[in-house]
């Protein structure tokens, strides 16, 4: 039997440019402001209104693209903090060895032993509403993945015998990173990435539900919470594009991160599951 081949994701692909062609309608004129009220409150969809309006009359449609922007700019940035970080700190455990080693992988353990939404919450209370407060809080509880990861690659690649050559002959840690480590390990830290991704996305959506979000932010996980915090949202037909609309876009996106990231997983093997 033959193997299956592993396609690229077209309609996640293509449903993530959509995504990112949307985080830059902001920047144009044309697009209703996800700020300022443009229409009557709670208005349905509508040939003006494309998802229809909010309690306070902003376009709806403005607002999932406002959101856009803000959620991945905040996930983007969780993201690259946190594998670069942890990959850092993976490589130096796994190339050193002996003592660092066993303290990095204990402290790997004690957050481990810690759930990540506890910790997010704890640390949001202490650093207050923010993006950068949020991105620091994410990536706190995100870079033990590739940590582990990038050390497990490390300990394997440090022992094959090119790189013992190497340090016989007097190369430095830099030297061997730029022409041995980097290029294995690449494809690893932007799985990586894509992983963190659709955690945060999720994360600052839940310490947004938990009223642990940047008020003054514009994000999906924003936008849901307040249509849920809405008086009687549930017994009116307001739920129908106020609350559908953003948890959808919202949904379809770490959806589609996700498939995106299973397939250049599967493309270089499997190596990034911890």
């Amino acid at each position: 039997m033959s193997k299956p081949r592993n396609t690229l994701p077209y309609v996640p692909c293509l449903f993530l440019c959509a995504v990112v062609c949307a985080a830059c309608l902001p920047h144009f004129s044309f697009l209703k402001s996800g700020t300022v009220p443009s229409g009557q409150a709670l208005s349905p969809p509508s040939q003006e209104h494309w998802f229809g309006t909010d309690d306070l009359g902003i376009d709806l449609f403005a607002s999932v693209c406002y959101g856009a922007k803000s959620s991945l700019l905040l996930s983007v940035g969780s993201a690259v903090v946190a594998a670069i970080g942890g990959s850092i700190i993976g490589m130096l455990a796994g190339y050193a060895g002996g003592i660092i080693d066993t303290l990095i992988v204990s402290i790997i353990d004690f957050f481990i032993g810690i759930p990540d939404l506890l910790l997010m919450v704890v640390l949001g209370v202490f650093l207050g509403p923010g993006l950068a407060n949020i991105i620091f809080a994410i990536s706190l509880v995100s870079w033990i993945m590739p940590a582990k990861i990038v050390r497990s690659e490390v300990l394997k690649i440090k022992t094959e015998n090119y790189i013992r050559l190497s340090k016989a002959y007097g190369a430095h840690f830099w030297h061997i990173f730029a022409w041995h480590l980097w290029k294995p390990l690449f494809s690893i830290i932007l799985v990586s990435v894509i992983k963190i991704m659709n955690k945060a996305i999720l994360a600052e959506a839940s310490l947004a539900y938990l009223g642990l979000g940047d008020p003054l932010s514009k994000s999906w996980g924003m936008t849901i919470t307040r249509a849920m915090d809405f008086p009687t949202i549930y017994l009116t037909d307001f739920w129908k594009w106020w609350l559908v609309f953003p948890t959808t876009v919202m949904v379809c996106t770490v959806l589609s991160v996700a498939a995106i990231g299973r397939w250049m997983e599967l493309r270089i093997g499997g190596r990034t599951r911890s």
